[in-house]
């Protein structure tokens, strides 16, 4: 008999893996308590930008095999339940608010049958999985709970949900493995690896990485101030010590941070839940990346201030880019987005333009310039920003971008342009960690 799975929460995270679930022939229902959200889903649209996504949610719904609901009683008899809510972090301080997750193990825990599993997906602190257990165990006590953590890029999220290149599963009992395995056999069969692991384990794996990849974002910045100061460039560092096996050339690329609705909010709560309990100084060093990551902010408005004036009153400013990442359109904390407002707000006439995620940032930021149409965001600029690497800005032809502005500066806040070209066609180009001479 095939399983029969429900996916609470249809967000980001939530509406990716019903999706693909189903594509993995499982009869799928995703659960939400905002029905504008169902409805959009259940019609075929889905309500960011993913790419390859919505083709896929598109011909899921047309199989008979997905379905979206906001009544949880339609998931009374599904074997797993995969818990993909949000965990934000909360308004008055570093840690996760938690209320979805809780609110969702209530939700299903009276409804759900005996002997079904759920499944956290959601990034959550260590010991709440626990805490999740004992709760549903408490009402539901045929039930269990284990936790399955989510590795995905926003940009490629089917593809690492139908291809991971690991599987990491906290269970408690061989029953709760064998019911995961039956779900993955697919993935198994093409040998990703399988990780078995406890509860606390599951949880910290997720944070961890999250934490080692903010630290080599954090570190390659570090090293961009200390080119900048001697005269180096942070470009050719990077690329050499990338040759070393033992270090890796990717998420060495020196610009201005990490951003987006995971990294940040991830070391934050990691710090806040070490102090919980007893070990915050084994975290510490995650303060001093989170505040690297900010300060590369900072540092380009300065680059900015340095090419024009520390008066940008009535300076006509470009940014080409809003999302935190290309293949987006998610702006929770963009480095982008605040760059540009933090510029504005210091009297420049700023106009943004985005491939995909001008209506978000628009949601976020209504006072800043908005437009579809590169030309249109440079023309009379004083200096052009280049805050996401979205491929078409790679693909700009600068000789053309120079009759538009007035005043031919960019400063390449990723370092993903072709510095020898734009200055060729007669533009002072400048990145941070490089010599902008």
């Amino acid at each position: 008999m095939t399983l029969k799975i429900s996916v609470i929460g249809t967000g980001y995270l939530g509406a990716t893996h019903a999706a693909c679930m189903s594509s993995l022939g499982f009869e799928v229902i995703g659960i939400d308590i905002d029905p504008a959200k169902i409805a959009s889903l259940a019609s075929g649209t889905i309500p960011f930008y993913e790419p390859g996504l919505q083709e896929l949610l598109q011909v899921e719904l047309a199989s008979g095999r997905l379905s979206f609901s906001a009544n949880f009683h339609e998931i009374s008899d599904c074997d797993l339940h995969f818990i993909c809510v949000g965990t934000p972090q909360v308004k008055d301080g570093l840690a996760a608010d938690l209320t979805y997750v809780f609110g969702a193990i209530a939700a299903i825990a009276p409804i759900i049958k005996a002997g079904s599993l759920v499944v956290g997906k959601s990034t959550v602190p260590v010991g709440t999985a626990a805490k999740l257990r004992s709760k549903l165990l408490a009402i539901n006590p045929e039930a269990d709970l284990a936790w399955n953590p989510e590795f995905l890029r926003e940009g490629f999220a089917v593809e690492d949900t139908l291809k991971p290149n690991r599987l990491v599963v906290g269970v408690t009992n061989d029953r709760a493995e064998g019911l995961l395995r039956e779900v993955y056999a697919k993935n198994l069969a093409e040998e990703t690896p399988w990780v078995v692991a406890d509860l606390p384990t599951a949880e910290l794996v997720k944070v961890a990485a999250n934490s080692f990849l903010a630290t080599k974002i954090s570190f390659i910045n570090a090293m961009a101030e200390v080119c900048e100061a001697a005269g180096g460039d942070v470009t050719v560092l990077a690329k050499a010590i990338g040759y070393d096996p033992r270090i890796g050339s990717r998420f060495l690329q020196a610009g201005i941070g990490f951003g987006g609705g995971c990294l940040p909010k991830d070391i934050r709560a990691f710090m806040a839940r070490a102090q919980e309990l007893g070990a915050e100084q084994a975290l510490e060093f995650l303060r001093e990346i989170d505040s690297i990551n900010v300060r590369a902010r900072t540092r380009m408005i300065d680059l900015v201030r340095k090419d024009l004036s520390e008066d940008l009153r009535g300076r006509k400013i470009a940014v080409l880019g809003a999302a935190f990442k290309p293949d987006s359109d998610d702006v929770r904390d963009s480095p982008a987005l605040d760059i540009a407002a933090q510029i504005q707000a210091a009297g420049a006439l700023v106009t943004v333009h985005d491939p995909k995620a001008i209506e978000n940032a628009r949601r976020r930021f209504p006072v800043l310039n908005f437009t579809e149409e590169i030309n249109e965001c440079v023309v009379g600029a004083d200096l052009v920003l280049h805050l996401t690497e979205w491929k078409l800005y790679r693909e700009i032809d600068p000789a053309e971008l120079l009759k538009l502005v007035s005043n031919p500066i960019i400063i390449d806040g990723r370092n993903a342009l072709d510095r020898d070209r734009w200055r060729a066609a007669g533009w002072k180009f400048r990145a941070l960690g490089r010599s902008n001479i």
